[in-house]
């Protein structure tokens, strides 16, 4: 290891220092969910954005709450509904008779920590609300155009259960977001502690133990950590493999319709090395970048009625491209 890789190290080491507090103090009041937590902390990291998908009850709001508690940041819930309006999410202007002017009123988008929750129930037309202000980090209200503040995080929910009333989310808006995370049912032993936890009048508030401005100088950190030029072409190749599975061995041309766009070769580079980071490592091994494969791919992999018919999912469709490409 040379010079400059073991000081990055140092240094990815002292900030995993400081991000080790955050995941204990969201663990006092989430049950589980440790792998969760961490790839909320690793798109933070990266500055992007995470679609939680899972059954109704199992914490996802708080999840985000905790979240933006713990790092002492601004944050706002919008809950998604049929009726919804574009100015509900960004703001509108209001005349003003007092002053015969128009002033500006912002909405609940100008917060660092944006819980989306249950996004799919509301139109397309509002969805695509959040497009400017996820990737631009920027709003335009009647235009004039306002910046939204930083760190700035947008946590989307979605039921996967229900399908009446339910919107699907435009794929521009889908490759938006840097991961999509499957959240499941707690074990059966951390379900007891939630129970003791909320049926016996237990309240924990979790105290904020790292600022926002640690948030942006670890952000700022994030893209020195050291990815070696074999590391970039087997993320290359894992995208490129999603488009072009002959070339791996791989029989998925009649399942996979669309592979994963430029974002994903973006973001499985960002994930890894912030996976590395959280790990006090100041360089990317293979092994970073499978951890967070399957939460960058899954929702960029669009399969035929093929796979759908044969029980192909994206996941299973994930797993044999990491299988078969060459791992350096």
């Amino acid at each position: 290891m040379n010079e400059e890789i073991l000081a990055l190290t140092n240094e990815a080491k002292q900030y995993a220092d400081l991000l080790n507090p955050l995941r204990d103090e969201i663990s006092r009041v989430i049950v589980g969910q440790r792998e969760i937590v961490d790839r909320l902390v690793i798109s933070l990291l990266a500055d992007g954005h995470v679609l939680l998908e899972g059954v109704p009850g199992i914490a996802k709001t708080l999840l985000i709450k905790t979240l933006a508690q713990g790092i002492d940041a601004s944050f706002s819930r919008i809950q998604f509904t049929p009726d919804l309006l574009p100015a509900d999410i960004t703001g509108t202007k209001i005349f003003n008779q007092q002053t015969v002017s128009f002033t500006t009123v912002k909405g609940p988008i100008f917060s660092q920590f944006v819980l989306a929750d249950e996004i799919n129930r509301a139109p397309p037309k509002v969805q695509s609300a959040l497009l400017e202000a996820m990737q631009e980090r920027q709003v335009t209200i009647q235009g004039e155009t306002y910046p939204l503040p930083s760190p700035f995080f947008v946590l989307a929910t979605e039921n996967p259960i229900e399908h009446e009333g339910t919107y699907p989310l435009p794929e521009a808006q889908m490759d938006r977001f840097m991961f999509k995370i499957i959240m499941g049912y707690p074990s059966r032993t951390e379900e007891l502690t939630i129970l003791d936890r909320f049926t016996e009048g237990v309240k924990i508030t979790p105290k904020p133990v790292i600022t926002a401005d640690t948030i942006l100088t670890l952000q700022q950190f994030l893209p020195r950590i050291y990815a070696d030029i074999e590391i970039k072409n087997y993320v290359t190749s894992i995208v490129d493999a999603t488009r072009n599975s002959s070339r791996y061995g791989l029989e998925l041309g009649d399942y996979i319709a669309y592979g994963a766009s430029p974002r994903a070769t973006i973001f499985l580079v960002l994930g890894a090395k912030a996976h590395a980071m959280l790990r006090g490592r100041g360089y990317v091994v293979p092994e970073d970048v499978k951890a967070i494969a399957g939460e960058v791919l899954r929702h960029r992999i669009i399969l035929t009625y093929q796979a759908e018919a044969d029980g192909i999912t994206t996941d299973s469709v994930i797993y044999q491209i990491l299988q078969r490409v060459p791992v350096p």
